[in-house]
């Protein structure tokens, strides 16, 4: 085994959930399952969109994550199975089982109430999920900003399907500076909320922005204001 080299002074970090810790780390005794805990809680942390979840061919297309298993007993594809169905039991993750094309999908999202709300929205038939990868998993770059449902989560709080389709319409209507300045405006004003955001939203949309602030004063410093309204035809400069 080669010996690990040691951090950079510069690099990212992954968080985890706190009952991950008070709740499922102390009674893991597999060390596959705790491996493939804390994979999958770092895959979907690093996923983007709405909903997330994670795909089995993208576990079995993970070059790192299935040489890391072929140290134990059985095949690794059948090591990965066993530790999957482990967490399944436990309540760390939940998983769904989709027909693609007449083909069968395994699924897996983290098991939080938001997540819960969303399968059953699937199995009703009320959403569906975007195509699903079976070759190498989807990951953002370092340096790629965080989309808006990311954004969203770290600094407002819990991604429910409600506002879920809230964020998508904001996305199809507002650049997305907008929308990232919205959410810092709201975090210095302490109302971490949907509504507060989307007014601060709707408002720069309505008085437009300046220099990156409301413009809240826009028809007064507009030296134009009467020769562009209803009556300039009889305005004289």
């Amino acid at each position: 085994m080669e010996r690990f080299k040691g951090f950079p002074a510069r690099m990212q970090f992954t968080p985890l959930p706190n009952p991950f810790f008070s709740a499922i780390l102390p009674q893991i005794s597999d060390v596959t399952e705790l491996k493939i805990t804390l994979y999958l809680l770092a895959a979907l942390y690093r996923k983007r969109g709405y909903p997330r979840f994670i795909s089995r061919g993208e576990l079995l297309g993970n070059t790192s994550l299935m040489r890391s298993l072929r140290q134990t007993a059985e095949p690794p594809a059948e090591a990965l199975t066993k530790a999957l169905e482990m967490a399944i039991r436990r309540g760390t993750i939940l998983h769904m089982a989709l027909d693609r094309d007449g083909a069968t999908e395994d699924v897996y999202f983290l098991n939080t109430e938001s997540n819960r709300e969303t399968i059953a929205r699937i199995q009703s038939g009320e959403l569906s999920l975007p195509g699903l990868e079976s070759e190498e998993p989807s990951y953002a770059e370092t340096e790629e900003q965080p989309d808006i449902f990311t954004l969203y989560e770290e600094n407002i709080g819990m991604l429910t399907p409600m506002i879920a389709e809230e964020l998508k319409e904001a996305e199809k209507l507002y650049p997305p500076a907008w929308i990232k300045d919205a959410v810092r405006e709201a975090v210095s004003q302490n109302k971490r909320k949907w509504s507060y955001i989307s007014a601060i939203l709707e408002r720069w949309s309505r008085e437009g922005r300046e220099s990156g602030t409301y413009r809240r004063d826009s028809k007064k410093q507009d030296p134009d204001k009467y020769v562009k309204g209803k009556y300039g035809h009889m305005v004289w400069r």
